[in-house]
């Protein structure tokens, strides 16, 4: 018998696995890791900016009901406001150097004193608690837009007045058009409020008023 041929089996070397697909996927999981992070990192800030937009909105509200509680007071001692009333945050003269805010020379004397820790300044701004349930505390602080203290017609006095006519009646003029009504000078006051509230939350609301 003839030997059987055999096929010719040549041996395939076998591939070392190179590991791509492996560093491939790492590299994509840790993108989407720092992608991730980044997103949550977002969403927080801004809940935390929206945050502080509500904070000021409520001071910038509860300034407002601060502006109303010194128009009230205004109107209730209307009768002596020629001199100051430091106890009620009120001065009869503008105060043109004045630093409301204590940015434009911090650390000086012509600032004023907010909340009573600045013992130091001058002005003194009247406490009118919370006003309010949001938790503000506000303060308040008035002037008299006039040069110096007194009455607004003494001598040497300059205020930002308003003349507006006053009530009279036409009885005694002989008739319409021979009569003028009397003129009133009323006088301008600016009030400025602070808001103190939640997280070191500052806010200032200003108005000026005729009275």
């Amino acid at each position: 018998m003839s030997p059987r041929n055999t096929p010719n089996i040549r041996a395939v070397p076998r591939t070392r696995q190179q590991g791509v697909v492996l560093l491939v996927a790492l590299i994509v999981l840790v993108a989407m890791t720092l992608a991730g992070i980044g997103i949550m990192r977002s969403v927080d800030t801004g809940t935390l900016v929206a945050g502080n937009i509500g904070f000021r909105q409520a001071a910038v509200a509860t300034g407002d009901t601060g502006i109303e509680a010194a128009r009230t007071w205004l109107i209730a001692n209307a009768a002596s406001l020629n001199g100051d009333q430091t106890a009620q945050g009120y001065y009869a003269t503008r105060q043109d150097s004045l630093d409301l805010t204590g940015n434009k020379t911090e650390g000086g004397t012509d600032g004023v004193d907010w909340d009573g820790s600045e013992a130091s300044q001058p002005v003194k701004a009247k406490n009118a608690g919370a006003l309010d349930g949001s938790g503000n505390t506000v303060y308040y602080l008035i002037h008299r837009l006039c040069s110096i203290t007194g009455s607004i017609n003494g001598p040497g006095q300059s205020c930002a007045t308003a003349s507006i006519a006053g009530m009279g009646s036409s009885q005694d003029a002989p008739d319409y058009s021979g009569y003028a009504l009397k003129l009133k000078n009323q006088v301008y006051y600016r009030v400025t409020a602070r808001v103190n509230g939640p997280k070191n939350t500052v806010s200032y609301v200003q108005a000026v008023i005729l009275l």
